[in-house]
């Protein structure tokens, strides 16, 4: 791996890469359409707030798949609570109509989700299977 590639912190060099996937409560399809478009805005906003780079992103009807490069200090439960809860808050506000469906049980996204680390000799493969996952279906 090129030293370019490594991040620098005060006495440490890093790359610290998580591959996740998380989706709608009930894994309705919801994630269709303008919901698509705008929830990748949201998440490249969110992304770019805190300091993590998206590497590769892409929303399923019914799931979400980020590749993102995060800071040394943030523990992967975090990158994964900071990017649903700001995501959900977000998603109602444009669509009120999202907040009717999920009126019952108050959360857009399920509790679970699935993240995993990602050294330098997976990254193409991982990018890759995000990438095309819009055209398997």
């Amino acid at each position: 791996m090129s030293e370019g590639q490594y991040h620098s912190a005060s006495h440490c060099k890093y790359l610290i890469q998580y591959h996740i996937i998380w989706c709608p409560k009930f894994r309705f399809s919801i994630l269709q359409g303008r919901v698509d478009t705008t929830l990748k805005q949201i998440l490249e906003k969110i992304c770019d707030d805190y300091g993590y780079k998206i590497k590769a992103l892409e929303v399923m009807p019914d799931h979400i798949h980020i590749f993102a490069d995060v800071p040394q200090t943030v523990a992967p439960c975090d990158v994964v609570r900071t990017l649903k809860s700001i995501s959900a808050i977000e998603l109602f506000k444009v669509y009120p109509k999202l907040k009717q469906v999920y009126a019952r049980c108050g959360v857009l996204w399920s509790r679970g989700y699935f993240i995993s680390s990602v050294g330098h000799i997976s990254e193409a493969t991982v990018m890759k299977y995000i990438e095309e996952q819009k055209n398997d279906q």
